[in-house]
């Protein structure tokens, strides 16, 4: 069989350990012949197909980024769910399944894919942890570590200038890495899209920290708006169409210093959660999700993904994956909560 390995859509640690793990097993146990998409779904449209080897993977479970490369563009070049150009590209390389990897936008496509009769498996690959039927994406181990430390980093030159330091994480509308992080290094205030808290409440928090001889510590999720207020909506979009998050922390900041008088610095960490190696969790995670992936293309399981349930790897199916985003539940941020200001 010829076997087809695309991942779309941000990077994110443990793409190359996914990778390496289907061509390692496909190539050992089942004898399959693997290539590579550049660049995500823009390599289905522009034939950016290249032949993915044995000898190509090797030590690709400690590289961080991809191997293969990204982007955010649609591979519906005439609208709609028309697959008639990525029909022909498979046809044309004689490829007879594609292992997608990928978040919510890439996982919906490869549903899309799978509706109209391509053979597909998807891996769930996302920093946000946000997709549902898998309790953990390959990804957001390494992003929380490395929201951790940057944290622990921030509150030092914090407490040296008795600044509140707001930190601004990623996580698009679901609030895991702030949680995880926030819970992680001590932050005295937590704020995440599924739980809007007023600007009151915030600066109590903060003045209650500050007012314990504390150096105030907040840690937002990008997709966080205060109660009360509605979504900010972006004017930029990505290449599935959905908008662009950021710049609460900077909000978050100015809102401090006017009602408190506390002297406050934002930092946005950004693109450094996506890069650098992934860690050992997510290198264990990423592989047996590229194992398992192989599993399912030799055993003719189209439209399913490699899931996580516990300690097990398990396939669902795509629609399930792609239904709904998985929330923080209120209850885990309560608990945080306790420990507030």
């Amino acid at each position: 069989m010829k076997i087809a390995l695309l991942n779309a859509g941000g990077d994110c640690p443990g793409l190359n350990a996914v990778i390496r793990g289907v061509v390692l097993k496909g190539d050992r146990i089942y004898e399959h012949e693997f290539v590579g998409v550049r660049d995500g779904f823009r390599g289905l449209v522009d034939d950016l197909i290249v032949p993915l080897p044995r000898q190509k993977v090797r030590g690709l479970s400690r590289v961080g980024g991809t191997i293969l490369g990204t982007s955010r563009v649609s591979p519906f070049v005439h609208g709609g769910q028309d697959t008639t150009r990525v029909r022909e590209i498979l046809d044309q390389h004689e490829i007879d399944a594609l292992i997608a990897i990928g978040g919510e936008g890439t996982l919906t496509v490869a549903r899309m894919f799978h509706d109209d009769g391509i053979h597909v498996v998807g891996v769930p690959k996302t920093i946000d942890n946000d997709l549902s039927a898998t309790d953990r994406t390959f990804g957001f181990d390494t992003a929380v570590s490395i929201a951790t430390e940057s944290i622990d980093r921030l509150r030092t030159t914090g407490e040296a200038h008795g600044r509140c330091m707001v930190v601004e994480v990623m996580g698009r509308h679901v609030g895991w890495i702030a949680l995880h992080a926030g819970i992680a290094s001590g932050a005295h205030a937590i704020l995440i899209p599924e739980v809007p808290v007023t600007r009151e409440q915030v600066c109590s928090w903060v003045q209650q920290a500050k007012d314990r001889g504390r150096a105030p510590t907040v840690v937002v999720a990008e997709g966080f708006t205060f109660a009360g207020d509605d979504q900010v909506e972006s004017d930029r979009v990505d290449g599935f169409g959905r908008p662009l998050l950021g710049g609460i922390g900077e909000q978050v900041t100015r809102m401090v210093e006017e009602r408190t008088g506390i002297e406050a610095r934002n930092t946005t960490l950004g693109h450094l959660q996506r890069g650098g190696v992934p860690s050992s969790y997510d290198r264990v995670l990423a592989t047996r999700f590229g194992t398992a992936a192989i599993d399912a293309v030799s055993n003719s399981l189209w439209g399913t993904m490699v899931a996580l349930h516990g300690i097990d790897i398990v396939n669902v199916n795509l629609s399930d994956a792609t239904s709904h985003l998985k929330c923080v539940p209120r209850d885990q941020w309560d608990e945080a909560a306790i420990l507030f200001g």
